[in-house]
């Protein structure tokens, strides 16, 4: 086992062709910090060059992803709000381009940048009761809007547009969640999907996932960057928090 640099807010397992990445910060709900965004893509690109196969990501706790850290805003600039976003973006794109598969297991509130790192990943299992919401919409952010529609259809505006929130029956049924499986099954199904793996050659894998996942990384970055310019983006961050009573 080897723990990411930086406390061990992120857990890095490798066992032959599989590396699995957990968020282990659960007193914060696995809240996506500045430094366990950077982590984690940097432990992406690693896994996409050392023959990983299989990527998992999961998280401790009672949560899989309750999106990013809103804490100690006080102390954040708009300039570094925007840098944490498009830095959560580049993480997003890895994980959606990986040279392998990857599979995410969630459980609990999955919100915001966590329900966005679920939807990038080519498997998606849900635990039951698991929750899913995209409230970046409400202070201006545009992040993983094209891979939502890709996934989701044009469901996905009323998703991002209403800031609904759905179960895992509902994400089964519009394609958010490729799968329902109880936490207990999750090794289970994972040796599952590994041993499928073995069927089709990594070479034409990837060629078939080219050829059924459109490149939009150069428009996605330019729109969440021009998202994140506008000015205002700490305040209504800020107004946001206020309005849901989020802790600080």
């Amino acid at each position: 086992m080897n723990i990411a640099q930086g406390a061990s807010e992120l857990i890095i397992e490798q066992a032959g062709p599989v590396t699995r990445l957990e968020l282990n910060r659960p007193a914060r709900g696995n809240a996506l910090s500045a430094g366990v965004v950077l982590a984690l893509r940097d432990a992406v690109a690693s896994a996409a060059r050392d023959g990983t196969r299989l990527l998992v990501l999961a998280g401790s706790g009672a949560s899989f992803c309750s999106g990013f850290d809103l804490g100690g805003l006080d102390r954040q600039s708009d300039g570094d709000l925007a840098l944490r976003f498009l830095q959560a973006e580049e993480l997003l794109q890895a994980v959606h381009h990986f040279p392998g598969e990857t599979l995410a297991l969630a459980h609990g509130r999955v919100f915001g940048a966590g329900a966005d790192l679920f939807g990038a990943c080519a498997r998606r299992i849900a635990a039951p009761g698991t929750t899913f919401r995209f409230p970046g919409v409400r202070f201006g952010v545009v992040l993983g809007t094209r891979r939502l529609g890709a996934i989701v259809g044009p469901q996905a505006r009323r998703l991002i547009l209403d800031g609904i929130e759905i179960d895992a029956d509902t994400a089964l049924a519009n394609g958010f969640a490729s799968e329902i499986a109880a936490r207990a099954a999750w090794p289970e199904r994972q040796s599952a999907i590994l041993a499928g793996l073995g069927l089709v050659a990594p070479e034409t894998r990837k060629a078939i996932s080219r050829c059924l996942r459109a490149d939009t990384r150069a428009q996605d970055m330019a729109d969440l960057a021009a998202s994140v310019a506008r000015p205002g983006l700490k305040q209504r961050i800020e107004t946001y928090k206020s309005e849901i009573g989020n802790r600080s």
